[in-house]
């Protein structure tokens, strides 16, 4: 199993049986207590959904990223609106070629990600913040002044 899909597999299921702890947290005892421990709340199969993380931008602008990332960086999937795994791999590849990204070419948003995303906005967008990885108000408004550029 390649590691993308082993970390897609393993942030399924632990959503998965977080949104079923959950569940049954609200239900009263009675209800926890009836229901089958032998049953599996999904297999993790059939529940891979893909990590979208916009940053904040809007669908439209998230299009404009990756119609940029299609051109120039190899993105090969959908211009959809959502910046998913695939729109993050073309990224990182971006930020590894020009903005100290050191990290695998994953497609997670990690702070590794967001610290060269943070270089890139800082040089070219009016990033005026830290490069601390944490995608706050600041990064996300240089964001989306670099997806409306």
């Amino acid at each position: 199993m390649r590691p993308n899909v082993l970390t897609r597999t393993l942030v399924s299921v632990t959503a998965v049986v977080g949104i079923a702890a959950g569940s049954l947290a609200g239900a009263g005892a009675s209800f926890a207590a009836s229901a089958p421990a032998s049953k599996s709340a999904a297999s993790s199969e059939a529940v891979v959904p893909l990590a979208v993380n916009n940053l904040g931008l809007s669908s439209a602008q998230a299009k404009k990223v990756q119609r940029w990332l299609k051109k120039y960086w190899g993105y090969t999937g959908a211009i959809d609106g959502k910046l998913g795994t695939n729109s993050w791999k073309a990224f990182q590849r971006e930020l590894k070629r020009a903005y100290g990204y050191t990290g695998k070419i994953d497609g997670i948003v990690g702070s590794g990600t967001v610290k060269a995303l943070q270089r890139q906005l800082k040089a070219n967008w009016g990033y005026t913040g830290k490069i601390d990885g944490i995608a706050g108000s600041g990064t996300r408004a240089a964001f989306k002044r670099f997806a409306d550029g």
